[in-house]
């Protein structure tokens, strides 16, 4: 890392000692800097955006997959209302067959094209916004052997986190949440069944009558 920052210093230097030797022709060195700088930039933009080529694949992914999942529920709504009891079983099968065929073609053209237009969208702007130490410092921590074993764990403390939080909220939420069910079954006039009662006590048999 410290060689590649020294880079830009010693072009300016020798930069600056061309221009000393060379009065009469200004214009070069001034053109070189900036170029030199937007090369450094774009290399350094595009190897961020291979750093997070995870992130853009999971993205492309979820375009897919959300808009297919809108449909599902859409259709689970509908199926009730539009098909015959006996094909309905049938029909739910083949919806989610389609769904499944539509996201198994469709996401590898989207991760395909999210992967070339990732550096001239994300890398664009990350040229834009970040000056090359900046880009410099944002791929140092992207391949800091710590940040990778940070990431590596995320789907592990996000399972801790909410099993701790579903154990430490369970009290709360779950009453919540039957009220909000008992609410919305009696706006949609569904009865719930009664709760089982405990068996009435037998009446003693009455004494005999005494002769």
């Amino acid at each position: 890392m410290l060689k590649k920052s020294l880079l830009p210093l010693t072009l300016l230097l020798a930069m600056a000692s061309a221009q000393a030797q060379s009065p009469a022709a200004p214009a070069a060195p001034a053109t070189a800097a900036p170029a030199a700088s937007s090369a450094a930039k774009k290399d350094l933009a595009a190897r961020i955006i291979k750093l997070q080529q995870p992130a853009v694949e999971g993205l492309a992914r979820s375009l897919v997959e959300q808009p297919a999942a809108d449909l599902m529920e859409r259709a689970a709504l509908a199926l009730p209302q539009r098909v015959a009891p006996d094909k309905r079983e049938s029909t739910a099968r083949d919806i989610q067959a389609d769904v499944k065929k539509f996201v198994d073609d469709t996401v590898p053209l989207v991760r395909e094209r999210a992967i070339k237009v990732a550096p001239l969208s994300a890398g664009a702007l990350l040229e834009e916004k970040f000056t090359v130490d900046e880009l410099r410092q944002v791929v140092s921590v992207l391949e800091s052997p710590a940040f990778v074993k940070f990431q590596q764990i995320g789907p592990e403390m996000k399972n801790v986190l909410v099993e701790k939080l579903l154990a430490d909220t369970r009290g709360t939420v779950e009453p919540r949440l039957r009220a909000l069910e008992q609410s919305i079954s009696k706006r949609l006039g569904i009865e719930e069944p009664a709760a089982a009662t405990a068996p009435a006590k037998s009446a003693k048999p009455a004494k005999p009558a005494s002769k």
